[in-house]
């Protein structure tokens, strides 16, 4: 599982628009987003750098946790 930071995410729209940001590129990938604590989980066939780059295609400032 990888895991993010990412900021500017504030509602439930920011986790869908995360969420499908990324299944748009892996379909099978299990994304988890805890608001609060600004992290993103993915579980999934992605390398790190195509999942940021989908975050930040979002508006979203992303880096490894």
């Amino acid at each position: 599982m990888q895991k993010f930071k990412v900021s500017g995410m504030s509602c439930g729209h920011c986790v869908r628009a995360v969420t499908q940001a990324i299944q748009a590129l892996d379909q099978a990938a299990s994304v988890e987003v805890d608001l609060a604590a600004g992290l993103v989980r993915v579980q999934g066939n992605l390398d790190a750098a195509q999942i940021q780059a989908a975050i930040r295609e979002e508006g979203y400032e992303v880096a490894p946790a």
